[in-house]
């Protein structure tokens, strides 16, 4: 297979799903305990042209997965422990599909890694802020990304009967890299030692039995004829009773009308302008909220900070496979500065309630999305804006903010602002904007009040203030002149300065793993006409240029 011959990639791929449109997942929950299979089916492929044998999975596979996790957060809070195991005999996942993977653009390719990367990570999530911890029952065979799933579960069992093995084989077979973490997490959280994890990640076979338990792959195996018994205990073990006090709410669908001018939503909308290449998300907050009642729930799904990140976590899915022409998106906000830093204050002093954090972790997460999306993005301050609070993040998460100059121009710190909503890099992005002046981040704390243009800009919280005369053409000049440049050293630009400060094990995922497999991705020794991805399957032998670069 030729990665030359582009195969039709969905123009328009949804990220908006329901249980009772999965096609590859099976999602059941009884009492504490929630479980995921794998049912991955051959002929649904996300387009034609590869078959998603052996568990293998493509974006539509993830896509389902990714709800799922979620959903069991919001929907079954209860539960204290997921399995996540397979539903065929003997195979728990292959990973990534190569065939799918061979035929799909560069783009394509480094976007659902990243995807992917973001699902596994929310997993992680869950088990470290929800209480819900998942457990890998590897009932077969896993491989390559099959067992970067595994790993991002706290727990990973492994069936021994003398054929079942956990790999990393996409170096010795493939010529890339595990994409979605696996190099990381091997030696980040399972500490698994240096040289150990070197023989693993060249090993095509893999290492199942005891070997993988002592080299600490996983952390258990039982015999075929004891596996479900063994690991059923465990996890009823973990669950324990769960969280019985929790009642879930239902998520709706947050689908958008899609018309040649851009995406619309209830409270985000996306226009695409002014110029070519650009993009401009504004986000509305309603005149007036609901205050938060006694039981948080019954507020459901339509709650605002519920619906509104959930329609931009969609937006921003959207923005990255469907509209990879776009390269700098500008955003905008509308509404009252009061309203967000009511409804702020409103969400902090009911954090203790389950549905109220959990809707916290959302936005955390989508922020998150938002700062790892390879678009420029320029935050516009401008009248009727309401950039305050947790909405004044998405201008700290910019690459540049404009501000306009005139006496009904405000913005305005809170405390979602002080470390409620981290960066991958575990700081506040306060903290980030401040890396050399920890003091001036801290002392920011005391600011309280609305902030004019001048203040803003000299506590350092904006870009540039321009007058209304000079507005419209400075911001037209910044505009088109970022929308000249390489989309591709923007991206690296981007990607390098927006996570200054320490390096955890989520941003060596992106910032190491991902940045190297995107590399990787272009260079002949895997997808050159003799490459090893190109020639997955064929009986023809890759050749490669053995010159280190």
């Amino acid at each position: 297979m030729s990665t030359s011959k582009k195969t039709n990639i969905p123009s328009n791929i949804s990220f908006d799903t329901h249980p009772s449109k999965y096609r590859h997942i099976q999602l059941d929950v009884d009492g504490s305990v929630a479980s995921i299979k794998l049912d991955i089916k051959e002929d649904q492929g996300l387009w034609e042209g590869y078959e998603l044998k052996l568990n293998s999975y493509d974006l539509g596979v993830d896509i389902e997965l990714a709800d799922a996790v979620n959903r069991i957060r919001f929907e079954h809070p209860q539960v204290g422990a997921v399995s996540v195991s397979s539903a065929i005999p003997g195979v728990f996942s292959s990973g990534a599909n190569i065939f799918m993977l061979g035929s799909a653009t560069h783009a394509f390719k480094v976007n659902f890694c990243k995807y992917t990367n973001e699902t596994r990570l929310g997993i992680e999530d869950a088990t470290e802020f929800s209480g819900q911890t998942y457990v890998a029952a590897l009932n077969g065979i896993t491989s390559g990304g099959g067992y970067e799933l595994a790993l991002a579960c706290d727990e990973i069992y492994l069936v021994d009967d003398r054929r079942s093995a956990v790999a990393l084989p996409e170096i010795p077979y493939l010529g890339v890299l595990p994409g979605t973490g696996g190099l990381t997490r091997l030696v980040d959280k399972r500490m698994v030692r240096r040289d150990r994890s070197d023989v693993f990640v060249t090993l095509a076979e893999g290492l199942k039995g005891r070997k993988a338990v002592d080299w600490d792959l996983v952390d258990g195996t039982f015999p075929s004829s004891q596996f479900d018994e063994k690991v059923s205990a465990r996890i009823a073990e973990i669950a324990g009773d769960g969280h019985p006090e929790r009642q879930g709410i239902e998520l709706d669908t947050v689908a958008p009308e899609i018309d040649e001018d851009g995406v619309h939503y209830q409270h985000v909308d996306l226009r695409f302008g002014p110029v070519g290449r650009t993009a401009t998300i504004t986000i509305t907050v309603p005149d007036q909220l609901p205050e938060i009642p006694s039981e948080p729930t019954e507020l459901g799904s339509g709650w605002y900070p519920l619906r509104m990140f959930r329609e931009l976590d969609d937006l921003l899915c959207r923005l990255r496979f469907n509209h990879p022409e776009i390269g700098l998106v500008l955003l905008e906000t509308r509404g009252n500065i009061e309203t967000v830093c009511a409804l702020d204050e409103a969400m902090l002093n009911r954090r203790d309630h389950w549905f109220v954090n959990e809707v916290v972790l959302l936005m955390k997460r989508v922020l998150k999305r938002l700062d790892l999306t390879s678009k420029s993005l320029f935050a516009l301050i401008d009248e009727g804006s309401c950039f305050a609070g947790s909405l004044l993040e998405l201008a700290f998460a910019a690459d540049r903010s404009y501000m306009l100059e005139e006496d009904d121009v405000a913005i305005q710190l809170s405390a979602m602002n002080h470390g409620v909503l981290p960066m991958g890099n575990g700081l506040s992005r306060l903290e980030t904007r401040f890396l050399g002046a920890a003091d001036h981040a801290s002392g920011l704390t005391s600011q309280t009040d609305a902030l004019d243009s001048d203040e803003a800009d000299e506590l350092g919280l904006v870009t540039f203030v321009f007058d209304d005369i000079d507005w419209e053409d400075e911001l037209r000049l910044a505009i088109e002149e970022r929308a000249s440049m390489s989309p591709d050293a923007l991206t690296g630009s981007e990607a390098s300065l927006r996570f200054a400060g320490p390096e955890t094990m989520e941003t060596k995922i992106f910032g190491r793993l991902s940045a190297w497999q995107n590399w990787i991705f272009i260079r002949p020794n895997a997808t050159g006409e003799k490459g090893a991805l190109t020639l997955y399957g064929d009986p023809e032998r890759p050749e490669f240029d053995y010159r280190r670069t």
